[in-house]
């Protein structure tokens, strides 16, 4: 088996070395590759990557020449995927790649097509670790309530990063939001197909717009759209 890691990356210049490296030297006994698209980084995140890993023999790196968001990195990525299973990680240091073994392995052993890795499963969400505000957590819990509604699903998390197919049901999807709008859509798209989403529990160390996150309150919003639009 062969795993394909897409990391969308915008402005990292403080995280983007020790993600890859943490990729690179994991013990998980998988053949790997990743797909490393810069977003149009101004940070210094594109030196870094040419310096470090431009002629990696295992990454392929990309750099768009315009800011266009998660989504659109990720359709970049699309075309260049060459494993049998694919997932999605985000350039900061939230998400562990540790937990790629238990992502992974109900696709190896044919349990689902589908995996998300729910920060808040098997747990009370609002005194999860990780979090860094309650509205952040009743936001994705409320857009989480309404995907299942609308996709129907019973997920817990339905806005985390951490989303795995295997590449037949990656090929089926025609991606085609541009920032992280791309969540919601991706969700919708694989529940019209008919498939399954399994959770299985991960570690989460979020962080604020103060120390670089993205997110914005206006994305909730855009994610309703998107929820209602595809489905």
């Amino acid at each position: 088996m062969r795993l394909s890691i897409i990391i969308p990356c915008y402005n990292e210049s403080a995280t983007i070395l020790e993600i890859v490296n943490k990729i690179l030297n994991l013990k998980y006994n998988i053949e790997k590759e990743i797909i490393l698209v810069d977003d149009f980084s101004d940070d210094g995140t594109k030196e870094i990557i040419r310096l470090n890993f431009l002629n990696h023999k295992d990454i392929s790196v990309i750099f768009h020449d315009k800011n266009s968001g998660k989504g659109a990195a990720i359709k970049t990525a699309k075309k260049f995927v060459s494993g049998d299973i694919i997932i999605i990680q985000d350039a900061d240091l939230e998400y562990d790649p540790n937990d790629y073994k238990k992502l992974i392995e109900p696709i190896i052993n044919k349990e689902t097509k589908v995996v998300y890795g729910s920060r808040v499963l098997n747990q009370n969400r609002y005194s999860a670790r990780g979090f860094t505000s309650k509205l952040r957590v009743f936001g994705n819990h409320v857009l989480t309530i309404i995907s299942n509604i609308l996709n129907k699903q019973k997920l817990t998390d339905a806005h985390t990063c951490y989303k795995v197919f295997s590449r037949e049901v990656f090929d089926k999807i025609n991606l085609e939001e541009n920032d992280f709008s791309f969540c919601p859509e991706v969700t919708s798209k694989v529940s019209k197909l008919g498939y399954e989403i399994i959770e299985v529990p991960i570690s989460y160390n979020g962080r604020d717009y103060k120390n670089g996150k993205k997110i914005k309150f206006s994305d909730a919003f855009k994610a309703l759209k998107t929820l209602i639009k595809y489905t």
